[in-house]
């Protein structure tokens, strides 16, 4: 009998509510609040004040972005010693996507949260060129050691030169 009695509390409590009608079908609005109220309370970045220039290396990943009119001056690499490198300098626009341009049709867009930049798990085949052995740009991902546009402008890739220059 006590075993029926807690299935019964168990299957009360999870009876749901219908959606206000302020969040419409989905519940969307309690999202937008949710989030705005995270955004208050410092816990998430806004996306409009988001700003990439820095410093960013996870293990042999490299980013640097540094300011530049119209945008920002972009370097990334990735360095697995042997000859198995990437090395791909260009620019990038944007905010919590940003578009990476490194040239002869190796463009694509990046995933930046204020914290990590992160490259698609699929690049442009034109993307391969940057590269040496079986070294690869795809899924890099690297964490912000500094928001520094000096540091930024001092990291340098595997071929010495720097990544932002």
């Amino acid at each position: 009998m006590p075993a029926a009695l807690a299935i019964g509390l168990l299957l009360a409590g999870c009876e749901r509510g219908k959606p206000d009608a302020a969040d419409g079908a989905g519940g969307a609005g309690a999202g937008a609040a949710l989030e705005q109220a995270a955004i208050d309370a410092g816990i998430v970045t806004d996306p409009a004040k988001l700003n990439p220039v820095g410093a960013y290396a996870s293990e042999t990943d490299r980013v640097c972005i540094v300011p530049q009119e119209g945008g920002y001056r972009v370097g990334a690499s990735v360095d697995y010693g042997d000859r198995q490198s990437c090395v791909a300098r260009g620019t990038a626009s944007g905010r919590t996507k940003l578009r990476f341009e490194f040239g002869d049709e190796c463009t694509f867009e990046a995933d930046f949260d204020g914290g990590r930049v992160s490259f698609p798990a699929t690049l442009p085949s034109a993307c391969d060129t940057r590269c040496t052995g079986r070294a690869t740009l795809t899924a890099l991902s690297a964490s912000r050691l500094s928001d520094a546009e000096a540091e930024a402008r001092a990291m340098r890739g595997p071929d010495k030169q720097p990544l932002c220059g």
